[in-house]
């Protein structure tokens, strides 16, 4: 069941699995992204684990506020950008508030990574352990390839058949060349995105605020936390290096890496990754 909570001025849809008694475990997704892209099943096998679960919504993404008035620059480099990073990072300590949560453990996909990050550098308190997947400190420590970068900034579609097809060309070019593409899922998931909220100016923005947001990398030698790095060896869009840098920059950050993963959480991979973060934040809670 989708619910809603304010947080940092804006309103974010959020869905919760497993007992409220559980280890407070918050998943933030990535550019675009909605909820829904924690796969279901995903989220069980975490809670199955002893979390208590929340997927939500970012700014601009699916059910939650879209700052439809705010204006897109041409570059978000100049800093001017509707938001940073920092204000995501805020609207999920937000959520956090309105959940009743002090602390949670965090897990962050691609931009969600970067807004875990910041989470984490920011509010500090609220970070139990930090898990940072296939993700980076900066931009500019792993520049996406021509081909992920050409997909990526794909034409708008004007329709739901459109979105789909958009949604299979993007995850053939920027998924995981050592495991099959589950076409099915994608589909399913490109439909119910788009049938929840289609907003390409709201990933503009999203974007934008990426580009904006500058290196984290001296900040991040703060972090205290456990914290832990997934990323993909085959990842175009975030390559390798990003997931180097990210865990050379957090003292004691572990790095797993996994031949053959893109950007995507392959199935067959879901027990190591709910393996090592459950690892992680019982290692942290004990």
């Amino acid at each position: 069941m989708i619910l809603r909570a304010p947080a940092n001025g804006i309103e974010l849809a959020y869905e919760t699995f497993g007992s409220p008694g559980g280890r407070p475990l918050l998943l933030i997704m990535g550019l675009g992204a909605q909820l829904i892209h924690w796969d279901e099943e995903f989220c069980e096998l975490l809670a199955g684990r002893g979390h208590h679960v929340v997927r939500f919504d970012n700014r601009d993404a699916g059910e939650s506020t879209h700052l439809r008035d705010a204006v897109v620059p041409a570059s978000g480099g100049d800093g001017r950008a509707p938001y940073l990073m920092d204000d995501m990072a805020d609207d999920a300590a937000g959520l956090l508030d309105a959940l009743g949560w002090e602390s949670a453990h965090v897990v962050g996909a691609s931009m969600g990574g970067m807004i875990a990050q910041s989470l984490a550098i920011r509010h500090p308190r609220r970070v139990r352990s930090l898990t940072s997947i296939m993700s980076t400190p900066s931009p500019h420590a792993a520049p996406p390839s021509e081909a992920a970068m050409a997909a990526l900034m794909g034409p708008v579609s004007t329709d739901r058949e459109t979105a789909i097809r958009q949604a299979l060309v993007t995850w053939e070019v920027i998924g995981s060349p050592g495991y099959p593409l589950d076409r099915e899922r994608i589909a399913r998931v490109a439909g119910l995105s788009y049938d929840r909220s289609y907003d390409p100016a709201g990933t503009a923005r999203q974007l934008a605020g990426i580009i904006a947001s500058g290196d984290r990398t001296p900040l991040l030698k703060d972090i205290e936390v456990p914290a832990l790095v997934l990323h993909g060896e085959a990842d175009q869009l975030v390559p390798l290096a990003g997931g180097v840098a990210t865990a050379g920059a957090i003292p004691g950050a572990r790095l797993i890496t996994f031949p053959g993963m893109g950007h995507d959480l392959p199935r067959p991979l879901w027990p190591e990754f709910v393996a090592a973060i459950d690892e992680l934040t019982a290692m942290a809670d004990g």
